[in-house]
């Protein structure tokens, strides 16, 4: 569907990854370049030429946007996966493991600059609303994370709380991708609104969707150890609407499970699954899910654009949310 878009984004990002092959020093730079390399959907950046596409306007004119989501997106990753003490990224290994956490650190925030300074070679024209979208959600990416980081010593957190922060850590910059698209299409402020909260929405159902991946997927097909938030107390959205739901008895057994140093993983993983199956934590967080993608496609619908273009976008979406329980 987007196969010529996805073409035109990964050579620009080859093109990239090749100038920062030949940057010195060498050090600061190759981290850069090696995690650009380890690929990835690149979700981000392709919504960004998708953005512009949908209005029918040529997409090239996006390229700088969608090479400062990319590489914003990827100096997020690199200091997630310091925070997180992360071995592998992608299957590899992570910037810090294979160099230091001091070079790590470096290069994240060289990746910082330079999306910046991608982003300054778009069109005079755009470029002030373009560097404000940018800015705004830059920094709402790094209070989500910060909020995540809080959630792992708070006692108690609320199911809104929790909407906020993957809206802010996750969902914003979906959003602000396909934004960026619209404004270097030329157009206006109704119309950019109408795609930022699609892509909103869209963020934070598959972030709700991840969480039930989590303890609900098809062995092998999720991409990484079943029931791993379980075995980590992450306060997910599984889990602070069952502590909401639960009765005495079903919360104290929950607690127990999550202060159990036992070693015993498939144990914890039981008990606290066995509670959400009887408290049907499932069904609601699919629901959830469900209703966040039902206000992206309201607001799709609202989008003045070609109903062919509009059609191909919600397939795309869609097809990003369908995965495999």
């Amino acid at each position: 569907m987007y196969s010529s878009l996805f073409g035109i984004l990964n050579k620009a990002i080859e093109e990239q990854q090749q100038l920062l092959n030949h940057s010195l020093p060498k050090e600061m730079y190759e981290p850069m370049s090696y995690i650009i390399g380890l690929g990835g959907k690149r979700v981000r950046p392709l919504l960004t030429l998708i953005g512009c596409d949908v209005f029918e306007k040529n997409v090239q004119t996006a390229i700088p946007s969608a090479l400062a989501v990319e590489l914003f997106h990827n100096f997020s990753l690199i200091h997630d996966d310091i925070l997180d003490k992360a071995p592998l990224r992608r299957g590899s290994s992570t910037v810090h493991e294979k160099w230091t956490n001091d070079i790590a650190l470096l290069s994240g925030d060289g990746m910082l600059v330079k999306a910046f300074d991608i982003l300054s070679q778009s069109s005079a024209d755009h470029l002030p609303a373009l560097l404000k979208l940018f800015s705004k959600t830059s920094l709402e990416v790094c209070e989500g994370q910060q909020l995540d980081m809080n959630f792992e010593t708070l006692e108690s957190v609320s199911v809104d709380q929790y909407i906020h922060m993957i809206t802010f850590k996750t969902a914003v910059l979906l959003g602000c991708s396909l934004q960026l698209g619209a404004i270097c299409a030329g157009a206006d402020l109704k119309n950019q609104q109408h795609l930022y909260d699609f892509g909103k929405h869209v963020g934070i159902a598959f972030q709700i969707l991840d969480d039930v991946l989590d303890v609900y997927a098809v062995d092998g097909k999720f991409g990484k150890q079943v029931g791993g938030d379980i075995l980590s107390n992450k306060k997910t959205f599984l889990l602070l609407n069952a502590f909401e739901m639960a009765n005495e008895s079903q919360s104290r057994m929950l607690k127990e499970a999550l202060q159990s140093n036992t070693g015993d993983h498939a144990h914890k993983i039981e008990v606290v699954t066995g509670i959400y199956n009887q408290l049907g934590i499932k069904e609601l967080a699919l629901q959830s899910a469900n209703n966040h993608t039902d206000l992206a496609l309201n607001h799709l619908n609202e989008l003045e654009a070609a109903p062919t273009k509009k059609d191909d976008l919600k397939t795309f979406a869609l097809h990003l949310l369908n995965r495999d329980m």
